[in-house]
């Protein structure tokens, strides 16, 4: 059903503020009034649009994907919709939906570029309406990109340690070892897990193996040097990067940190000692040709042949 606008209409208008009721009543006095039941749909993405939307009363919703989705924005009475594709021509890039029964003015082109001609003021309100929505545009593209960031940051550290997770590892691996053999420079990785690790579990619950595993890692973080980078490669293994060491000098670190790692009291929330933790470490140095499986496949080798020869100690690669 469609109506005409009125002079109450126009109050609830901030772009027909300061607008002389006249010049209004002259340019938009024939314009439709459009009446949308609950869910009926205004515009469609991707639909050629010509007109300017003013909601006389009732709420629209905009979906960037589909109608029943999270919206992006509620428009409430007094707000527009439509004008960037009357000024640019372009398609609409989302649905507009009646999310209660509204009452809408439809200004087709025509009327709309007349007004912006004849009323300075309407010009003006115009203009202060599209930098407002620019603004609201780039401030939700900054919480996107702040959000984007944080589930990028979330997905490659692990939740209970705080190191650096698996995914991480696949990633960055694979360029480092690229890096330090162009450049010439050694690279050495060592792989060490938790002895007994079971033990903890089965004896003290896994409470108590989470605090092993916090108590592992905070340790390995704060024993290696600021270019140093750890992971958490699985279960209770771990993984360090050493650049610009060689083995012999990888050998050192690693045996310093079996040692601060064996010397750490570990206390449940509960208040119990745990036995000393102590852990097995293989190192493997990084050659030419190597790919990042090959590297971790030999430094898992020396830390099982660490493991089998009595564990708490170091192994380096044959």
């Amino acid at each position: 059903m469609e109506t005409r606008l009125t002079e109450k209409d126009m109050e609830t208008l901030f772009i027909l503020r300061r607008v002389s009721s006249d010049a209004v009543m002259d340019v938009l006095g024939n314009c439709p009034v459009i009446d949308l039941k609950r869910g009926q749909i205004l515009l469609r993405a991707g639909q050629s649009n010509q007109n300017l939307y003013l909601i006389l009363s009732g709420k629209l919703a905009i979906f960037l994907e589909y109608p029943g989705s999270d919206p992006v924005a509620v428009l409430d009475q007094g707000e527009t919709v439509g004008e960037l594709s009357v000024i640019d021509d372009s398609p609409t890039t989302a649905y507009v939906v009646a999310v209660e029964d509204s009452r809408i003015l439809e200004v087709d082109e025509t009327a709309f570029w007349r007004m912006i001609s004849e009323s300075h003021a309407f010009a003006c309100n115009m203009l202060l309406l599209l930098s407002d929505r620019m603004r609201s545009s780039n401030e939700a593209l900054l919480k996107n990109i702040h959000l984007r960031r944080r589930f990028q940051r979330d997905a490659m550290v692990d939740s209970l340690t705080g190191m650096h997770n698996r995914r991480w590892l696949d990633l960055q691996l694979p360029r480092l070892i690229s890096r330090h053999v162009r450049s010439e420079r050694p690279f050495c990785i060592i792989m060490f897990d938790v002895d007994h690790f079971k033990k903890f579990n089965d004896s003290y619950g896994h409470d108590a193996g989470d605090d092993v595993l916090i108590q592992v890692a905070h340790t390995t973080l704060f024993s290696l040097r600021p270019t140093d980078l750890s992971a958490r490669f699985g279960g209770e293994e771990f993984v360090v990067m050493l650049a610009g060491i060689n083995i012999e000098l990888a050998w050192i670190v690693a045996e310093r940190l079996r040692k601060t790692i064996a010397s750490e009291r570990v206390v449940t929330d509960d208040g119990r000692d745990l036995p000393p933790i102590t852990i097995s470490l293989g190192i493997a140095e990084s050659r030419a040709g190597d790919t990042a499986d090959s590297l971790l496949k030999r430094a898992d080798t020396a830390m099982y042949k660490a493991k089998e020869t009595g564990r708490n100690r170091t192994c380096k690669e044959e």
